[in-house]
């Protein structure tokens, strides 16, 4: 290798070295300026509450009474550019004490914001209760009758305090170099966040790093697996942020440093003081003693330095979003295979129960969406035309359908996994040849919607899918068939991800085969059927790579997901007779086996090279009732209705079919048209030239009825 390969190979490794580094260090989004009172008053406390709403902070005046604490109030969550002022309380006198805070440090609440502590410079913790969680204005304390801890055998001048997720730990840091080297104190608490009595101090760790700074703040991240302590630039402070790793979750004698943040490295962020991350770690803020407070994005959660990620799934709350958003995405690709083939078992089904008669065609159900898509996928056949017209262009012995269906259902909560809310709907139009009165073949196009909203911070994965199958009953003899269902399917997912006041988007892209071979056998006794029926439902699913966009972002590589299930179950049907329709009632129950592998998912941080994989199980029993019928009437209506309940191990969704048909007289035109949650019917008469339009609507989902009805008089010239 001559001399300039060389150099231009270390230029490249230096440069992509460079942009790793680069890409892993916090970015700083936004700062703001907060309340201080001029003179000698210093800013010292930051924190939120728990959902970012509120975030509150404090100024101490060296010396002297008068610190005060600030309660400012988000609009935006975690967006500090939002935070306007709404009250501030005098926190230099307490009640019921004489003495007044030597300096209020640092200000942390309990889980349910009842509790309020403050770190007070002057050797003590202080408890604080609040009759309205979070609401300063609220708070009181009778600090000499016990509300509170005095640190001084321990730590003379406490700077911070931080607890445990329970609240049966506390963590003291301080910053006397004069008196106690520069230390990090653990305590047990005997009830949580009861600082009263019960207060146990079970070791000091004084690292050896910390030894020649000022040490301000301490904050763990979400599981007590990261600590982060804050040394200011004041009093021979080197203004970092140092990141620790604990081996055991919140004991201070397991950590060790990971890495650090210069803070001096950002314009303007002069003295460092106390820091604070959102609910899920991909947000990062800085209080400076210049009542400045500073919002940086992470490249990955609850790690501010290269190289120090953890799993996402693992190392917040909102890890369960994550892994319940993947879960969807494996059973998304699966409930699309099945969502393309019931409604071609549902016709199979009609055509079995109407096989003696001439007429097939069922479909003059026009469904209208807001969506473009579907808007345009209605119109590929003429279905508000008149069905002989439309036949007759291609062949007498083609008949066309169409079913439309809505769904909804529920995957619960696990100890890992966020529960699951699931809406699905869609339009299937077909069409099929009959060749003899048990045999025939035909063609059918589906476009889905399925939009799947996870856990509660808006996390949500809205699938559209194209599906088009061929299908086929071959008969075995006048009461056994064999029918087929061969299909491919399209799939685009636009991912959103919520959390902490951190959004982040992404798409993603899918191809499938799927597969479906229905057995059965029908008994019959008069008008009544009894079909019992085995299946076998396969499909192979391949969904593409992609990557988020916004803070903490992951990227997905390409995922195969391979399903199977075999089902039995039968279903039921009767023939009832009236002097002017024919009723027939119809029901089955299905149990289902899935035979499904597991799927792997695998992801990494966009700044991270470690990749992590989730292993997501498929198989399961589910338990599938419907009950429906048809009714058909002598002038040529006829309708077709199901009702499905599919109950799984830890889900269950709740499906409606409907499909309509109708032979008009020349001169009329009906249609049915469902519009998300409103239905409305057309009905279209041509009288002499004129055409006579009646209009009326109304609202399915409605607490307060809304009908509407209209009538037209058209005349084209």
């Amino acid at each position: 290798m001559n001399k300039r390969i060389k150099i231009f190979y270390l230029i490249l490794l230096f440069l992509i070295t460079f942009h790793f580094k680069a890409i892993a260090e916090p970015t700083l989004v936004r700062s703001k300026s907060v309340e201080n009172v001029t003179g000698d008053y210093l800013t010292m406390a930051l924190t939120f509450n728990n959902d970012g709403t509120k975030m509150y902070t404090s100024s101490m005046r060296a010396g002297a009474t008068g610190d005060r604490l600030y309660e400012y109030d988000l609009t935006t969550a975690y967006n500090i550019s939002t935070a306007t002022l709404r009250t501030s309380i005098n926190v230099g006198t307490y009640s019921g004490s004489s003495t007044n805070i030597h300096g209020a440090m640092q200000v942390v609440f309990n889980n349910d914001g009842t509790k309020m502590f403050i770190a007070d410079h002057h050797k003590t913790i202080i408890e604080w209760t609040l009759t309205t969680p979070y609401d300063i204005d609220t708070a009181s304390t009778t600090y000499n009758a016990g509300q509170g801890y005095d640190t001084n055998a321990n730590q003379k001048r406490p700077t911070s305090v931080a607890f445990n997720n329970d609240g049966t730990k506390m963590f003291v840091t301080g910053n006397h170099k004069a008196e106690n080297p520069q230390s990090i104190h653990e305590y047990t608490l005997d009830t949580p966040f009861v600082i009263e009595s019960g207060v146990t101090h079970v070791q000091e760790v004084q690292p050896d790093d910390l030894q020649s700074d000022y040490v301000d703040g301490i904050v763990f991240n979400y599981d007590g697996t990261k600590m982060f302590i804050t040394s200011g630039g004041e009093s021979g402070g080197d203004n970092k942020i140092r990141q620790y790793k604990l081996t055991t979750a919140f004991s201070i004698a397991t950590l060790s440093l990971e890495g650090t943040v210069e803070l001096s490295n950002y314009s303007g962020l002069g003295s460092g003081r106390e820091t604070a991350f959102n609910s899920d770690g991909s947000k990062m803020f800085v209080i400076d003693v210049d009542a400045e407070v500073y919002e940086f994005d992470l490249t990955c959660n609850w790690s501010i330095i290269d190289g120090a990620c953890d799993d996402p799934i693992t190392t917040s709350d909102e890890g369960k979003d994550i892994l319940s958003s993947i879960e969807s995405q494996t059973a998304t690709a699966k409930q699309i295979a099945i969502q393309a083939s019931t409604p071609v078992l549902n016709r199979m089904y009609w055509l079995r129960r109407h096989r003696t008669s001439d007429q097939l065609s069922n479909q003059n159900i026009k469904f209208n969406f807001p969506n473009k898509t579907i808007a345009s996928l209605a119109k590929v056949i003429p279905i508000s035309e008149k069905s002989n017209n439309t036949l007759n262009k291609l062949s007498d012995s083609w008949s066309f359908w169409s079913e439309g269906s809505v769904s909804f259902g529920k995957t619960g909560d696990t100890s890992s996994s966020s529960s699951k809310k699931i809406n699905t709907k869609g339009i299937t139009l077909g069409m099929d040849k009959k060749i003899s009165k048990n045999r025939l073949y035909g063609y059918a196009l589906r476009f889905g919607n399925d939009d799947v909203d996870v856990g509660t911070s808006g996390t949500n994965l809205d699938t559209e899918s194209f599906s088009l199958s061929v299908y086929g009953t071959f008969p075995h003899d006048d009461e056994k068939f064999t029918e087929g269902i061969l299909g491919i399917s399209t799939l685009k997912t636009d991912h959103l991800r919520k959390g902490g006041g951190s959004t982040r988007t992404g798409e993603r892209d899918g191809a499938q085969i799927f597969g479906s071979l229905n057995y059965l056998s029908t008994y019959k006794k008069e008008n009544f059927n009894i079909t019992p029926n085995l299946r076998i439902d396969l499909s192979y699913t391949e969904l593409s790579k992609y990557r988020e966009k916004g803070p903490a972002a992951l990227v997905y590589k390409a995922q195969t997901i391979e399903t199977g299930m075999i089902s039995t179950g039968f279903t039921i049907s009767d023939i009832l007779n009236f002097n002017t329709f024919t009723f027939k009632p119809n029901g089955g129950l299905e149990i289902g086996v899935d035979f499904s592998p597991s799927s792997d998912a695998t992801y990494r941080y966009l700044s991270e090279t470690t990749e992590y994989t989730k292993s997501i199980d498929q198989d399961s029993k589910n338990l599938r009732a419907n009950i429906g019928f048809d009714l058909i009437t002598d002038n040529g209506f006829s309708i077709m209705t199901i009702y499905e309940r599919n109950q799984g191990d830890n889900a269950h969704s709740d499906t409606l079919y409907i499909g309509f048909g109708y032979i008009p007289s020349d001169n009329n035109e009906y249609a049915l048209s469902l519009d998300n949650d409103k239905a409305s019917l057309t009905y279209n008469k041509n009288l002499n030239g004129f055409d006579i339009r009646v209009n009326s609507n109304y609202n399915l989902m409605s607490s307060i009825p809304d009908y509407g009805a209209t009538i037209e008089l058209v005349s084209t010239f």
